[in-house]
């Protein structure tokens, strides 16, 4: 394989500038592919967890994509197979088959499973929209579910986000619109905690969110609510970062996001990694060496602002799936876009040197 990182380089620095990308070589060809020395990996070169989350179907009949996952990863989140819905579609009905094929596929591969996620106010099951009953029988609801799961895989799934995305984007207040909030109020969140506490001592326990690098108004927000959380002697053990983040995000703002959480003494968890490369949605936009120059130079920002936090305190990074074309962006928001490390053919990109990068 030819070898042209100095040229990889220079083009970057002439280019970086160019949003469209037109004048740019197309990615990826031969001669703009990064070096691969095999006996380097994530999970080996790294001196914290670095994870995926993971789509099962792919997972199972994708040969290439599971290759990269049992080479790269040490830590696997389930994208979506420990949702409520997902594990718990009907009242007296648990389906655990999808959840447990990833937790096995992880011990057979030494890998840490993280669970994702007990509570959340999307896409709750018609059965959870439909149900009556008093505030009693509500939040009974919600601890059956919590305990019924983490006692499942008690001693196997070694962290879980347990509520995600209870702040609101605007202004800092909690999520009204959450079923969980509009029967049992905010404090929800802390009886979350403590059941799932109860259910799994040794588990450590997030408190999942995004925006924290959006500005000081919604990462406040969290930060005040994990503080109440732990002044009340709730058990939190950890906050969870999502980080889908824009390579236009500046590095002020994602530093502050880091440094923050890690001002808590929590458990940091970057817990969900994308770096969009064309939040604007151009259609005609290709992935151009400029373009991957400012990628690799976004992760490594990222990585090499995470590593300067407490050891103690480096739960880990996790990207939000493994190569571009498994990644939710461009389905969601209608556009060509290549946000992780690998390209569509699991080939690693600038931003996975990047990561590398980042921890020397």
């Amino acid at each position: 394989m030819k070898k042209y990182s100095l040229f990889l380089i220079a083009t970057g620095l002439i280019f970086g500038g160019c949003l469209k990308g037109q004048n740019d070589p197309v990615f990826p060809s031969p001669e703009l592919t990064i070096p691969v020395d095999e006996s380097i990996t994530l999970q080996n070169a790294l001196p914290f967890k670095f994870g995926a989350a993971v789509n099962n179907n792919i997972l199972r009949t994708r040969a290439a994509y599971r290759d990269v996952v049992i080479k790269e990863f040490n830590s696997l989140t389930s994208e979506n197979a420990m949702k409520f819905a997902q594990l718990h579609p009907g009242e007296n009905t648990y389906t655990w088959s999808e959840a447990d094929y990833l937790v096995d596929f992880a011990q057979t591969h030494g890998k840490r499973v993280h669970g994702h996620t007990l509570i959340w106010h999307k896409n709750p099951p018609a059965w959870v929209q439909n149900f009556q009953g008093d505030a009693a029988a509500w939040d009974n609801l919600m601890k059956t579910h919590i305990q019924t799961v983490m006692s499942r895989y008690k001693g196997k799934v070694a962290s879980w986000d347990v509520v995600n995305e209870a702040i609101a984007n605007e202004g800092g207040g909690y999520r009204t619109e959450s079923i969980w909030y509009q029967k049992l109020g905010p404090e929800f969140i802390e009886k979350a905690f403590i059941y799932a506490h109860q259910a799994d001592p040794d588990a450590l326990l997030f408190y999942n969110d995004y925006g924290h690098e959006y500005g000081p108004t919604k990462r406040t927000a969290i930060l005040n609510l994990v503080s109440n959380l732990r002044a009340k002697g709730v058990p939190i053990h950890g906050i969870g970062m999502q980080f889908h983040t824009r390579y236009t995000q500046s590095n002020t703002n994602l530093a502050a996001a880091i440094n923050t959480a890690a001002a808590t003494g929590l458990q940091v968890h970057i817990a969900e990694l994308d770096i969009a490369l064309n939040p604007d949605g151009i259609q005609d936009l290709t992935y151009s060496s400029g373009l991957a120059e400012q990628h690799k130079a976004k992760y490594e920002f990222i990585v090499r602002t995470y590593n300067a936090i407490p050891k103690n305190q480096q739960f880990g990074i996790t990207t939000w799936n493994v190569g571009d074309s498994d990644s939710w962006i461009p389905s969601e928001y209608k556009r060509p876009d290549w946000p992780l490390p690998f390209d569509n053919n699991y080939q690693r990109k600038a931003a996975y040197q990047g990561i590398l990068d980042g921890v020397k």
